[in-house]
C-alpha cells in the first residue's frame, strides 16, 4: 500500500474509532454531568474506541494474521500498553478544554485534538513494538 493509502487509511479508521468514542460518551453523559458520570463517559468511550481501533489496525493497516486467544491477547495487551501514553495525550487535552470552556463543545474539540495526536504517537509504537511480526511480510507500511 501507498504511503497515502496507509495515511487515508488510518486516519478514516481513526476517524470512525472517535466518533464511536464521542458517541458513547454522549449516551453516558446523557444520566448527566457530574465528575462521575463524565469519568465513566471518558472510559467507556475510550474502550470502545480502543477496540474498533485493534480490529481495524490489526487487519487492515497491519495486515497481521495471526489468530488464537494466545496471539490475540499479547498482541491486545501490547496494543493497549502502548495506547496508555496516547490516551493521557487524549484525556489530557480533553479535560484542558473542558475544564477551561466548559461546554461540550469545547471538551469534543479537545478530544478531537488529543485523538489526532495520540493517533500520530500510537500507530509508531505499534508499529514498532505490537505488529512486528506482520510488518516483516512486507505488507505493512515502513
Amino acid at each position: 500500500m501507498s504511503l497515502r493509502g496507509l495515511v487515508l487509511r488510518y486516519a478514516f479508521f481513526a476517524a470512525l474509532a472517535t466518533l464511536a468514542n464521542l458517541a458513547t460518551q454522549r449516551l453516558v453523559l446523557m444520566a448527566g454531568e457530574t465528575g462521575t458520570l463524565y469519568a465513566l463517559a471518558v472510559a467507556a468511550g475510550t474502550g470502545v474506541g480502543l477496540l474498533l481501533k485493534y480490529a481495524l489496525d490489526k487487519r487492515w493497516i497491519f495486515y497481521d494474521s495471526a489468530t488464537g486467544l494466545k496471539a490475540h491477547g499479547r498482541k491486545f495487551t501490547l496494543y493497549t500498553v502502548m495506547g496508555v501514553v496516547t490516551t493521557a495525550i487524549f484525556w489530557g487535552s480533553e479535560t484542558a478544554f473542558w475544564l477551561t470552556w466548559g461546554t461540550d463543545q469545547a471538551r469534543e474539540l479537545g478530544a478531537v485534538l488529543g485523538l489526532t495526536v495520540g493517533y500520530v504517537v500510537k500507530y509508531n509504537l505499534d508499529r514498532r513494538f505490537v505488529f512486528t511480526d506482520a510488518r516483516l511480510d512486507g505488507r505493512a507500511a515502513p
